[in-house]
């Protein structure tokens, strides 16, 4: 069963820089993960500041192997001292019913 959440942090002001290549860098290498099927980054309209990024693993197994992974344990380590937040904040996701036509 896919592993849908979605993350969100708020950058403080003066790490806007490092943060959008921090995030440019990690979608690069969560995108080649064989267990990830989407990782899209995005910032809030009215808050630039505001990230929210959506992901989808293939199971419980590729999502902790995305955790797991070296490439995500630096990005969220940095992450940590350039955001708002204590961390990411992450929204666990279930699929709505389908609706049928």
């Amino acid at each position: 069963m896919p592993v849908a959440l979605y993350a969100e942090f708020t950058v403080k002001t003066g790490a806007e820089d490092r943060v959008a290549e921090m995030m440019a860098e990690l979608t690069a290498k969560v995108r080649g993960e064989s267990g990830n099927l989407v990782f899209d980054p995005h910032t809030r309209r009215e808050n630039s500041n505001a990230y929210f990024v959506y992901e989808i693993y293939r199971d419980e197994e590729a999502f902790q192997a995305h955790i797991a992974a070296e490439h995500s344990k630096v990005f969220n380590a940095e992450l940590g001292g350039l955001i708002e937040e204590d961390g990411s904040q992450l929204s666990w996701l279930t699929p709505a019913a389908e609706v049928e036509s």
